[in-house]
Parts: structure tokens; C-alpha cells; sequence
């Protein structure tokens, strides 16, 4: 029995240039982003053979079949498919998680490199987690054909607080340089809030990547913007660093919400005005939009307990930083 933990992630700056359609196309994508100490489990076992099916799968559903090609979940269908060595040896799968799919967080891909990460580990084969976060990209963009961009499998992966650059070429991470001091000051002046709305990020991000050659100056404007978010979180000065990032996140949102008509909506925009009202200076939408989790940034300790106390009909999410990334948690 071997299980695994993904976390979820939150990006910052840079989401959209992570498209392959931009930055193969059109020009270089930087996210900045952070994972947080919510996770992704999924626990792997072998099945004795006595049943009358090769695998019981268990997350919002529960499926018990003889033959994987009978499996509903899709990414669970593709990665037995792809890296299952062992056909006849049945499999049990159990997932949970901390908090919802379908909200903005990297879910989905946090579940694929969950079990891409297991499935490896249960063949005895040890697997890099750059080379993870890649094969996550192959099943999810090649086998399952999924609109999106190439961010959470890297951010979950990995872990940690990062700068992702996407060229026509290759994708590189590596850890964003900048001081404990404002790390932490972000930390504590995050908020996240969830919606109440689950919704499906593809057909978002499908509309977003069919309208990229008519919106070519907003992702332009949103790499320059990840760009000048890099350089203050790197830069040694830490006067008005929150100020600084909460211009710069305020003049992201209103870019990402022209990329499609269905980002936000009049929930969104009313509970967003009402948070700069009440605590926040600036904030977004994670992930495609739509609905899932929002994030608000506050300048210090009153004004998030102000703001966390305005919205206490919506559900709100402490969290930590985290370096990790997907790990195996324990074998028996």
C-alpha cells in the first residue's frame, strides 16, 4: 500500500502565457506562483484476487471493473493505460483531498501527478519531478486532449514559491529568489476565499485559447506585468512591497478578465468591489475563472481579520507556503 500527497497551488502573476498556444506561437510565458499546504491524496494498493473485477477505484464516484479500458475516469484510464506495467495485477485507488476539484487551484493536475508519481513508485521506478510534471502534461495534453495551460503540473510537482518561463522550446522552473522577510509578509496577507461555484476550466480556457490571435496585446501585457512582479519580489528594497504587488495584481485582473467573457461574472466583480471596500487592496479570481477560489491581498494583520470577518457567509481557506511538492507519504 503506497500513498501519495500533490498540493494545490496559487498563481499570482503570468496565468495565460502558460498556454502553448501563446508561447509557442506568439512569445515567452512566465507564472509566478506558489504551492500551499492543501493536498491531493491518493492511496494505491494491490487487489487480493479474490473479486470479480481487476480494479475498485474510489473518489466522487466508485467504480469496480475487470478491464481498464472500462474505467469512466479519464485520467485514471490514461495513466493505468500509459504506466500500469503489470495488466493482470489488479489495483485499488482511493483519492481525497483537502478542498474541492473544480476551484481553481490545480486539482486536476495535482490528482495526475498523484498517481503518475504512485504508479511509478509501485513499479520500483524512480521518476524526477520535472519528469513527472512532464509526463502529467503528456497524458493530460496528448492522451486526453485537455485545453489548459502547462503551469499546475510543474507547480505541484515541484512545490515551492516559483517562476515557471515557458519558451517555444522548453519549460523551466526554478525557486523565485526573493527575501524570507517578504515571502512571509505575502503569506500572511493572502486571503483566500472559495465562491461557492465549481465550475469546468476547460471550456473556459478552450474560448480563451480560440480568441489568443485577437487578444495578443493582453497577454503581452500580462507577461510584462509577471515580469515587473519578478523584479519586486527579487529586488532587495522591501519598502511598500505589498502596495507594489497589489498595483500590479489589481492591473492583471482587469487583463485577465478581458481574455473571455466568462472570467468573472456579477457574483465575482460585486464581491470583488466589495473586498477592496472592506480590507483588500487588490485580488483575483484563481485559476481560469468563473468561480472556484478567490484570492485577496490586505496590507496588514486588521485589515485581512476586517476583510475575513465581512465575508463570513463565503468559505474561508487559512493556509501556509509550501516547498515540497508531490511526495510519497508513506509504503507498506
Amino acid at each position: 500500500m503506497i500513498k501519495c500527497k500533490a498540493p494545490f497551488r496559487i498563481s499570482y502573476f503570468g496565468g495565460g502565457t502558460d498556454f502553448p498556444d501563446w508561447y509557442k506561437n506568439h512569445g515567452d510565458g512566465l507564472v509566478l506562483s506558489t504551492t500551499i499546504n492543501k493536498y491531493c491524496y491518493i492511496l494505491l494498493r494491490s487487489l487480493p484476487p479474490f473479486f470479480s473485477f481487476n480494479y475498485r477505484l474510489r473518489y466522487f464516484d466508485t467504480e469496480t471493473v475487470k478491464n481498464i479500458e472500462e474505467i469512466k475516469h479519464p485520467s485514471i484510464k490514461s495513466v493505468l493505460n500509459e504506466y500500469h506495467k503489470d495488466k493482470k495485477q489488479g489495483l485499488e485507488i482511493i483519492h481525497y483531498a483537502d478542498l474541492p476539484a473544480m476551484s481553481g487551484l490545480g486539482a486536476s493536475s495535482a490528482f495526475t501527478n498523484a498517481l503518475i508519481f504512485l504508479i511509478h513508485e509501485y513499479n520500483n521506478n524512480k521518476i524526477s519531478k520535472k519528469d513527472l510534471a512532464e509526463k502529467s502534461i503528456f497524458i493530460e495534453k496528448k492522451i486526453l486532449l485537455e485545453d489548459g495551460g502547462c503551469q499546475d503540473q510543474y507547480a505541484s510537482a515541484l512545490g515551492g514559491f516559483n517562476e515557471i518561463l515557458f519558451k517555444k522550446k522548453s519549460i523551466s522552473i526554478k525557486p523565485l529568489n526573493f527575501q524570507k522577510e517578504k515571502k512571509k509578509e505575502l503569506e500572511d496577507n493572502t486571503v483566500i476565499f472559495f465562491t461557492g461555484i465549481s465550475r469546468k476550466a476547460e471550456l473556459i480556457e478552450k474560448e480563451k485559447i480560440k480568441e489568443i490571435k485577437e487578444k495578443l496585446e493582453y497577454y503581452r501585457e500580462i507577461y510584462q506585468i509577471a515580469l515587473e512582479a519578478k523584479n519586486i519580489f527579487c529586488s532587495k528594497n522591501n519598502k511598500n512591497f505589498l502596495n507594489h504587488i497589489s498595483e500590479l495584481l489589481n492591473e492583471s485582473w482587469k487583463l485577465k478578465k478581458k481574455l473571455s467573457n466568462n472570467v468573472s461574472s456579477n457574483n465575482i466583480d460585486e464581491i470583488y468591489s466589495l473586498a477592496l471596500k472592506n480590507g483588500a487592496t487588490a485580488g483575483k479570481i484563481l485559476g481560469a475563472g468563473g468561480g472556484g477560489f478567490i484570492m485577496f491581498i490586505t496590507k496588514n494583520a486588521l485589515d485581512k481579520k476586517k476583510l475575513i470577518k465581512f465575508f463570513n457567509k463565503l468559505i474561508h481557506v487559512n493556509f501556509k507556503f509550501e516547498n515540497e511538492g508531490t511526495k510519497i507519504i508513506s509504503k507498506e
